[in-house]
Protein backbone atom coordinates (compact mmCIF):
# COMPACT_ATOMS: atom_id res chain seq x y z
CA UNK A 1 0.00 0.00 0.00
CA UNK A 2 1.33 3.40 -0.77
CA UNK A 3 1.89 5.85 2.30
CA UNK A 4 -0.38 8.88 1.77
CA UNK A 5 0.74 12.95 2.42
CA UNK A 6 -2.63 14.83 3.61
CA UNK A 7 -3.36 17.90 5.13
CA UNK A 8 -6.00 18.57 7.58
CA UNK A 9 -7.18 21.99 8.23
CA UNK A 10 -8.82 22.61 11.72
CA UNK A 11 -11.31 25.68 11.53
CA UNK A 12 -13.07 27.35 14.45
CA UNK A 13 -16.41 25.72 14.16
CA UNK A 14 -17.73 23.86 16.86
CA UNK A 15 -16.93 20.56 16.19
CA UNK A 16 -13.62 19.66 17.66
CA UNK A 17 -14.31 16.51 19.06
CA UNK A 18 -14.41 15.55 14.90
CA UNK A 19 -11.38 17.08 14.84
CA UNK A 20 -9.82 14.96 17.50
CA UNK A 21 -11.69 11.66 16.75
CA UNK A 22 -9.95 12.00 13.31
CA UNK A 23 -6.69 13.15 14.67
CA UNK A 24 -6.90 9.86 16.84
CA UNK A 25 -7.63 7.47 14.04
CA UNK A 26 -4.75 8.95 11.98
CA UNK A 27 -2.53 8.42 14.89
CA UNK A 28 -3.74 4.91 14.72
CA UNK A 29 -2.43 4.00 11.19
CA UNK A 30 1.09 5.21 11.03
CA UNK A 31 2.16 2.66 8.48
CA UNK A 32 -0.49 4.25 5.81
CA UNK A 33 0.90 7.46 6.28
CA UNK A 34 4.17 9.44 4.72
CA UNK A 35 3.53 12.51 5.81
CA UNK A 36 0.58 14.83 7.74
CA UNK A 37 0.44 18.22 8.23
CA UNK A 38 -2.20 19.57 10.65
CA UNK A 39 -3.23 23.49 10.05
CA UNK A 40 -5.61 24.89 13.16
CA UNK A 41 -6.77 28.48 13.10
CA UNK A 42 -6.95 30.48 16.39
CA UNK A 43 -10.61 29.86 16.79
CA UNK A 44 -9.92 26.24 16.39
CA UNK A 45 -7.51 25.88 19.42
CA UNK A 46 -10.16 28.26 21.48
CA UNK A 47 -13.25 26.42 20.85
CA UNK A 48 -11.06 23.07 21.27
CA UNK A 49 -10.37 24.07 24.33
CA UNK A 50 -13.81 25.14 25.04
CA UNK A 51 -15.78 22.15 23.76
CA UNK A 52 -13.12 19.42 24.85
CA UNK A 53 -11.42 21.29 27.87
CA UNK A 54 -7.78 20.53 27.18
CA UNK A 55 -5.27 21.19 24.52
CA UNK A 56 -4.21 18.30 23.46
CA UNK A 57 -4.40 19.00 20.15
CA UNK A 58 -1.25 19.94 20.20
CA UNK A 59 0.50 16.46 21.65
CA UNK A 60 0.14 14.57 17.88
CA UNK A 61 3.07 13.77 16.18
CA UNK A 62 1.97 15.33 13.13
CA UNK A 63 3.82 19.08 11.45
CA UNK A 64 1.67 21.80 12.77
CA UNK A 65 1.81 24.89 10.70
CA UNK A 66 0.91 28.15 11.21
CA UNK A 67 -2.34 29.78 10.19
CA UNK A 68 -0.21 32.48 7.85
CA UNK A 69 3.03 30.33 7.06
CA UNK A 70 3.18 29.99 3.01
CA UNK A 71 6.04 28.37 3.40
CA UNK A 72 4.51 25.12 4.16
CA UNK A 73 4.96 22.54 1.94
CA UNK A 74 1.40 22.23 1.03
CA UNK A 75 1.16 25.09 -0.22
CA UNK A 76 2.56 24.54 -3.08
CA UNK A 77 1.51 21.57 -5.37
CA UNK A 78 4.93 20.68 -6.06
CA UNK A 79 4.53 19.17 -2.38
CA UNK A 80 2.14 16.65 -3.91
CA UNK A 81 0.16 16.06 -0.83
CA UNK A 82 -2.84 13.92 -2.16
CA UNK A 83 -5.75 15.18 0.28
CA UNK A 84 -6.78 17.64 2.04
CA UNK A 85 -9.62 17.53 5.05
CA UNK A 86 -10.90 20.48 6.91
CA UNK A 87 -12.69 18.90 9.52
CA UNK A 88 -14.58 20.76 11.23
CA UNK A 89 -15.04 23.46 8.47
CA UNK A 90 -16.81 26.07 9.01
CA UNK A 91 -18.74 28.29 6.65
CA UNK A 92 -16.64 31.51 6.79
CA UNK A 93 -13.67 28.55 5.32
CA UNK A 94 -15.81 27.03 2.98
CA UNK A 95 -17.16 30.24 1.38
CA UNK A 96 -13.22 31.68 0.99
CA UNK A 97 -12.46 27.85 -0.57
CA UNK A 98 -15.43 28.34 -2.88
CA UNK A 99 -14.49 31.73 -4.21
CA UNK A 100 -10.92 31.12 -4.69
CA UNK A 101 -10.10 33.55 -1.97
CA UNK A 102 -6.65 32.24 -0.13
CA UNK A 103 -5.93 34.69 2.68
CA UNK A 104 -4.70 31.76 4.79
CA UNK A 105 -2.75 28.30 4.85
CA UNK A 106 -6.35 26.39 4.94
CA UNK A 107 -7.68 28.27 1.84
CA UNK A 108 -4.19 28.42 0.25
CA UNK A 109 -3.92 24.64 0.24
CA UNK A 110 -7.68 23.79 -0.41
CA UNK A 111 -6.95 25.66 -3.46
CA UNK A 112 -3.79 24.15 -3.93
CA UNK A 113 -5.34 20.53 -3.97
CA UNK A 114 -8.54 21.92 -6.19
CA UNK A 115 -5.68 23.20 -9.45
CA UNK A 116 -4.03 19.94 -8.60
CA UNK A 117 -7.26 17.80 -9.32
CA UNK A 118 -6.73 16.04 -6.03
CA UNK A 119 -8.55 15.31 -3.48
CA UNK A 120 -10.44 17.53 -1.09
CA UNK A 121 -12.76 16.69 1.54
CA UNK A 122 -14.65 19.50 3.62
CA UNK A 123 -16.50 18.18 7.16
CA UNK A 124 -18.84 20.85 7.30
CA UNK A 125 -20.36 22.06 10.35
CA UNK A 126 -23.37 24.19 10.57
CA UNK A 127 -27.18 23.77 10.24
CA UNK A 128 -29.44 24.81 9.12
CA UNK A 129 -28.15 25.68 5.33
CA UNK A 130 -29.14 28.75 4.05
CA UNK A 131 -28.54 29.54 0.33
CA UNK A 132 -25.56 30.78 0.14
CA UNK A 133 -24.14 27.56 2.28
CA UNK A 134 -25.75 25.02 -0.57
CA UNK A 135 -24.58 27.36 -3.41
CA UNK A 136 -21.17 27.25 -2.22
CA UNK A 137 -21.60 23.76 -1.28
CA UNK A 138 -22.20 23.28 -5.18
CA UNK A 139 -19.10 25.52 -6.45
CA UNK A 140 -16.93 23.22 -4.44
CA UNK A 141 -18.77 19.84 -5.38
CA UNK A 142 -18.18 21.25 -9.17
CA UNK A 143 -14.30 21.96 -8.84
CA UNK A 144 -13.94 18.41 -7.22
CA UNK A 145 -13.79 18.92 -3.61
CA UNK A 146 -16.18 16.81 -1.84
CA UNK A 147 -18.97 18.01 0.75
CA UNK A 148 -19.13 15.03 3.95
CA UNK A 149 -21.77 16.92 6.33
CA UNK A 150 -20.77 15.62 10.30
CA UNK A 151 -23.89 13.97 10.32
CA UNK A 152 -23.24 11.04 12.28
CA UNK A 153 -25.24 7.92 11.68
CA UNK A 154 -26.53 5.21 14.39
CA UNK A 155 -27.00 2.07 12.29
CA UNK A 156 -23.61 0.95 14.05
CA UNK A 157 -24.99 1.50 17.74
CA UNK A 158 -22.41 4.18 18.63
CA UNK A 159 -21.63 4.15 22.91
CA UNK A 160 -19.62 7.29 23.04
CA UNK A 161 -19.60 10.42 21.80
CA UNK A 162 -16.32 9.57 19.98
CA UNK A 163 -18.00 6.54 18.39
CA UNK A 164 -20.44 8.70 17.11
CA UNK A 165 -18.08 11.63 15.82
CA UNK A 166 -16.15 8.50 14.55
CA UNK A 167 -19.32 7.75 12.26
CA UNK A 168 -18.41 10.61 10.58
CA UNK A 169 -14.76 11.10 10.52
CA UNK A 170 -13.72 7.58 9.14
CA UNK A 171 -16.47 8.22 6.65
CA UNK A 172 -13.94 10.97 5.08
CA UNK A 173 -11.02 9.38 5.74
CA UNK A 174 -12.08 6.22 3.90
CA UNK A 175 -12.95 9.02 1.09
CA UNK A 176 -9.50 9.79 1.35
CA UNK A 177 -8.54 6.04 0.76
CA UNK A 178 -7.16 4.80 4.04
CA UNK A 179 -8.07 1.08 5.21
CA UNK A 180 -9.81 1.46 8.44
CA UNK A 181 -11.65 -1.31 10.65
CA UNK A 182 -14.76 0.43 10.95
CA UNK A 183 -18.46 -0.17 10.75
CA UNK A 184 -19.72 -0.92 7.19
CA UNK A 185 -23.53 -1.16 6.83
CA UNK A 186 -24.60 -4.62 5.94
CA UNK A 187 -21.09 -6.64 6.59
CA UNK A 188 -22.31 -7.32 10.31
CA UNK A 189 -24.28 -10.32 11.27
CA UNK A 190 -27.41 -9.98 11.57
CA UNK A 191 -29.54 -10.23 14.83
CA UNK A 192 -33.12 -11.26 15.43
Amino acid sequence: MTKKRIVIGVTGASGSIYAKTLLDTLSQIPDQLDAVGIVMSKNAQDVWQFELGDSSYQHYPFNRYEKNNFYAPFASGSAEYETMIVCPCSMGTMSRIATGISNDLITRAADVVLKERRKLILVVRETPYNQIHLENMLRITQAGGIICPASPSFYSLPKTFEELAATVTNRALSLAGFQLNSYRWGEAETKE
